[in-house]
């Protein structure tokens, strides 16, 4: 193994933005969900006239969809995402719209057939439920409760009130309270590996809301810490929960 300069300059300097995660590959694994949702997506994405992608990153889950309905958005709050969904994106015909952190959605109501996201910042299940149409389904799959906790808890110590958010029960009652019937709800607990403190490093860089005043100069004797571990042949071992929700609007 490198040594551990390296591997943190080298995560440091690494591209963050976006939904990509092929830094990662040969240093961290992660188990997937059994649903496939990208399969699952481009499914309903080729049976429906229009669809909605909120949250959408760097659009490279979206991307995958070898079919685009007829008309087809996506939307994104982080400006070098919305450039670089709008590269990949757009020349397929999305409207990748950029949009503010709790402000209304900015489609008219009852805009769309299809209304999906994949680990959606805060699902906003009022909005969500206006801008689909009678009759139209919300799609998703949710960050989960406590996910990626053992690892996050290493740099902020226990966090109880915090591993109850994300509770999927819980979305499922404020998607009903917002006049939705949710028809599906499924949950995985994966298991991740990571091999070396650069992948720690690139993680807690992309993932901003893991450890929000992350730094190597702040944090430095934790990822020691963690780098010794790997070193002497330990992965450091968390678990990402997820939970697949669909839901529907009705006619009323």
């Amino acid at each position: 193994m490198r040594p551990f300069a390296d591997l943190v300059a080298e995560a440091e300097a690494a591209e963050v933005t976006g939904w990509g995660f092929g830094f990662l590959d040969g240093r961290a694994t992660e188990e997937r969900p059994p649903w496939g949702y990208a399969k699952l997506l481009a499914e309903r994405l080729a049976t429906v006239p229009s669809a909605l992608d909120l949250d959408t990153g760097g659009g490279e889950v979206l991307a995958e969809a070898p079919t685009f309905p007829p008309r087809m958005a996506a939307t994104e709050a982080w400006l070098p995402n919305v450039e670089r969904a709008r590269r990949l994106l757009g020349p397929r015909g999305v409207a990748v719209v950029m949009t503010e952190p709790g402000a209304p959605l900015p489609f008219p109501d009852g805009s769309f057939s299809l209304v999906t996201s994949r680990h959606p910042v805060k699902p906003d299940w009022p909005e969500i439920r206006r801008v689909l149409e009678p009759g139209g389904h919300y799609f998703a799959q949710h960050v989960g409760p406590a996910s990626a906790f053992e690892l996050i808890e290493r740099f902020l110590g226990p966090l109880p009130r915090e591993r109850l958010l994300r509770d999927p029960q819980a979305e499922a009652d404020s998607a009903r309270q917002a006049g939705l019937t949710v028809t599906d709800l499924r949950t995985a607990r994966c298991r991740m590996e990571l091999h070396d403190v650069g992948a720690v490093v690139w993680l807690l860089r992309k993932c901003v809301w893991w450890v929000p005043d992350f730094s190597v100069r702040k944090y430095r004797s934790v990822l020691q810490a963690l780098d010794a571990q790997m070193r002497g042949g330990e992965p450091v071992v968390a678990h990402s929960t997820r939970h697949l929700i669909e839901a529907l609007r009705t006619a009323s």
